[in-house]
């Protein structure tokens, strides 16, 4: 016989759910998404990290880093997720999304859908971005070598009331994944 709590864990682990991660290049937000996919796998739960970088490569190769082509990616990006989601699959996406209306139009999909999506803001500030500079890429933009740069010389919008705000550089990955894991707790999802 199964219990009211074996049910409601069993609910959370098949349910599936989308949270974005937006912020600056190199603020972290792959590096706590793949964190927190180990912890969840480790719970049962379905995950998926869809990465910006690998996104870009096979399903938006031909965008550029225009407005548009930002937000048709973003948007493909979204109906990925959102599909996952609703299958079952807690799908992690580490995205920089730099503005706010794709990523709203994001939610509102999902809204439609009935599926559930929290969004992260990964509040990382640009100077200790440029030192962590994972890519490379402040260093080719300091050099005038690459132009276009997301919260450097092309805009980034802050979420305004993201469902979760990390200051990455003020705690541990470990610390950042955990404060993520207490809200998909907190939800319902975790």
């Amino acid at each position: 016989m199964t219990t009211t709590t074996e049910m409601s864990q069993e609910q959370q682990v098949t349910t599936g759910a989308t949270v974005w991660l937006t912020g600056l290049p190199s603020a972290g937000k792959t590096t706590i998404a793949h964190e927190l996919a180990g912890r969840l796998r480790e719970e049962g739960h379905r995950v998926e990290v869809l990465d910006g970088d690998e996104i870009r490569e096979f399903l938006s190769s031909g965008l550029g880093f225009s407005r548009e082509d930002r937000f048709t990616n973003v948007q493909r990006i979204g109906f990925l997720a959102e599909l996952l989601a609703r299958n079952g699959v807690k799908t992690l996406v580490p995205v920089i999304a730099p503005y706010t209306d794709s990523r709203e139009a994001v939610r509102k999909r999902h809204q439609t859908g009935g599926t559930p999506y929290l969004e992260v803001h990964v509040a990382t500030p640009v100077e200790v971005c440029s030192v962590r500079d994972v890519k490379g890429l402040y260093a080719k933009q300091a050099a005038g070598e690459i132009s276009g740069l997301t919260g450097v010389d092309d805009p980034y919008e802050e979420p305004e009331s993201p469902d979760l705000r990390i200051e990455s550089h003020t705690q541990t990955v470990q610390e950042s994944a955990a404060a993520l894991h207490a809200l998909l707790t907190e939800r319902g999802l975790a």
